[in-house]
This record gives structure tokens, sequence and C-alpha cells, in this order.
């Protein structure tokens, strides 16, 4: 397989440890700064200090307004909503080739989940507010994988979520070049077992996609499949759906193997499906095996190495 590209993802700037939080300070997430750095180029934005709210600055907080939630200075309360709305706008360039942004939480600008919203008296009126920032972002860029840090300590949420960047960074450097016909049939070859991985359904749709590759105006091709292939990667996978995956590979090279391999292979899917062992387990078995015998398709699967090994994330046995 070639050199897979390296994703750019977007980041509010205090989660790598830029002192522009409102009082000061920052909020370096190690995850972050200590391992997923060493694998991707970072673009940092803090919204607020781009509107030049400047650091220190007083508190901001959402309120609702006729049922729409406006970023309320608690100083003066002056609305800063379109402002911080709008810093998206002004980097929509650099945003379109990002491949993933993690928000900060609890922030109304970036908050992407169930933030608090204020009435006039500030008294809580309800938790389902998101940040201006992280609003705009998400209407702007749909298909674009968008985390805030405080899910990402869940084990689960953060394999997906890295998942989700290397995929999205492997197809936008397929359409940024001089692509051809055969180049998106071989791209969906190698993403197979992931796509079946997350939705069989949504396996099915890109690849009637792909059928009509050569047919139908390259545009229309890759703008239909990028839609599709996102949305499917979107949807959480289950450990139902892993095992299939991998009953998939093993099928492809069990007549290769011997009664006790085959053995050791289905017990360690059988452990992964019941929840007393990682998804790893299985995974390392196969890539050994395919490497042993040689199976070329299986080792170009980008399943079975969908981010670099040293991330560690199937690690946890909650994957």
């Amino acid at each position: 397989m070639s050199t897979p590209p390296r994703p750019v993802v977007g980041v509010s700037s205090c989660l790598i440890g830029a002192p522009v939080r409102y009082n000061g300070g920052h909020s370096r997430y190690k995850f972050l700064t200590e391992e997923l750095d060493r694998h991707v180029d970072w673009l940092p934005v803090c919204p607020e200090a781009e509107i030049g709210l400047g650091v220190p600055r007083p508190t901001l907080r959402l309120r609702d307004s006729e049922g729409s939630d406006r970023v309320i200075s608690s100083k003066d309360g002056t609305d800063h909503t379109d402002d911080l709305a709008n810093v998206a706008d002004r980097h929509l360039r650099e945003l379109r080739r990002l491949d993933g942004y993690v928000l900060k939480n609890k922030s109304p600008s970036c908050g992407l989940y169930a933030l608090p919203v204020f009435d006039d008296n500030a008294d809580r009126l309800r938790g389902t507010g998101r940040g201006a920032f992280a609003a705009r972002l998400t209407a702007l860029l749909p298909d674009l994988p968008v985390e805030e840090q405080g899910r990402l300590s869940d084990a689960v949420l953060r394999e997906h979520f890295v998942e989700r960047v290397f995929a999205h960074a492997r197809l936008r450097a397929l359409l940024e070049s001089d692509w051809r016909p055969r180049d998106l049939v071989e791209f969906h070859a190698r993403h197979k077992l992931q796509l079946m991985a997350h939705s069989p359904e949504g396996y099915r749709e890109t690849g009637r996609i792909v059928a009509r590759v050569g047919t139908s105006a390259p545009e229309e091709i890759a703008a239909s499949y990028s839609e599709a292939f996102h949305r499917t990667l979107a949807v959480k996978s289950s450990r139902g759906k892993h095992a299939n995956a991998l009953q998939h590979v093993f099928g492809m090279i069990s007549p290769l193997l011997d009664d006790a391999r085959r053995h050791d292979l289905l017990a360690g899917i059988e452990e992964y499906r019941e929840g007393q062992a990682p998804l790893s387990l299985p995974v390392a078995l196969l890539r050994h095996h395919c490497a042993a015998e040689d199976v070329a398709w299986a080792d170009s699967q980008t399943y079975l190495r969908p981010y670099p090994d040293p991330l560690r994330l199937r690690h946890p046995v909650a994957v």
C-alpha cells in the first residue's frame, strides 16, 4: 500500500496548549498533544480570541432569544453570536481541506452538545445548546468528522472519530488528485470491509455509485460517493458488525490454514464478539496469518489498519 496521507485536523486552540481561555489558561488535552499530534497536522482556531474578546475576558453564556440561542457577554450583555459564527465563514477555504475537527466542550462558542441555555434572568431553561462557531461549522461542512474533547474520553467514540478522520484524509487525497475511474474502483475495494463494518447497506450504496463510474460525470460520481462514504462511516459499528467483517477476512484465508490455526482465529473472533477480548486481538491474528500466507487482498484492506498502529485505539475491550 502507498503511504497514507497525513490528515489535517481543526482544533480549538486551547486544547493544544494555547493560553486563550477566558481566564488566560489553556485546556491542553494529552491525547491530542502527546498521541494524535505525531500523526496529524493541526489547524488551531479560537473564535473568541479571533473576534477580539481578549485574554482574559468576561465569561459568555448561551441565552434564549425567542427560541434562538445567542452568545451573550456576562459583563455588558453584548451579543457575539454572529461574529463567532462568521469565523467559520472566514476560514471556509481552509476548513474545506480539513479531515476532522476537535472542539472544546462546554464552550458557548465551540461546545458541540448539551450546553446550558439561560433566560434573561440567568435561570437555566434547557440543556440542548450548541456553540455559535460549532453550529456554523457543522452546518457548512456536514460530512466533516467533528467531535468535542469531553467525548473523546470514551474509548469507542475516540476510536470511531479517529477512524473517520483517517478515512476522510484518504478519500480527500484521491478526489483532489487527477483520479481515473479505476482509481475509485481500487479505493472502494480497499475500503470494502471498513464500510461493511459500519453499515452493510452503506457498503452496497457506495458500490452502486462506483458501478456508474466511467458512465456518469466524474464530478457527480465524486460528490455522490463522498457523501455516501462519509455517511456510512458516521454510523457506529457494533460487535456483531465487526465480527461479520472479521469472518469475511477469515473466509479468504481459511483454505490456506491448518485446523489448529483456523481454530485459533475463530476462537479469537468469538472471544471478541462475546466481549471477552479487545478488537485488536482477532485483527492482530488475521494480519499475522495474512502476512504469513501472502494474502495481498487482505493486506490491502483498510479495515485491518484504519489508522497508525501506535495509536492503539482498538486495545480497550469496550471497542
